[in-house]
């Protein structure tokens, strides 16, 4: 039975995602449909953790909107996610950058960027 599960999820996954770690600064589109129309919505954020595995893996990216910081979680192989742009990487220590969450304006950007 397990063997039908995993050949059905390889079947869903995607073949060409980019490499992502947590630390990197990202721009995902992701189409939404509203009624008859189609669009897509970027978000731009930094990706604080990576859980999950095939294809229930997911991220979750967070930006700060009006000093407010806004937290979404994206599956990575949904066909509603179309791309997946690394802007900057950074280098980080841990696997989860919660502590990002007590920290607003520039304290919350002192990731260091990887050269």
């Amino acid at each position: 039975m397990s063997q039908i599960i995993e050949a059905f999820e390889k079947e869903q996954m995607k073949e060409s995602l980019p490499e992502l770690n947590v630390g990197d600064t990202v721009r995902v589109s992701k189409t939404i449909v509203e009624g008859k129309k189609k669009r897509t919505q970027k978000f731009e954020g930094t990706i604080v953790k990576i859980a999950g595995s095939n294809s229930s893996r997911s991220i979750t990216i967070r930006k700060i909107i009006d000093k407010v910081g806004v937290e979404k979680a994206y599956l990575l192989h949904s066909p509603l996610l179309t791309d997946i742009e690394i802007i900057q990487r950074s280098k980080v220590r841990r696997s989860k950058l919660f502590y990002l969450r007590d920290r607003v304006g520039a304290k919350a950007n002192r990731l260091k960027i990887k050269k």
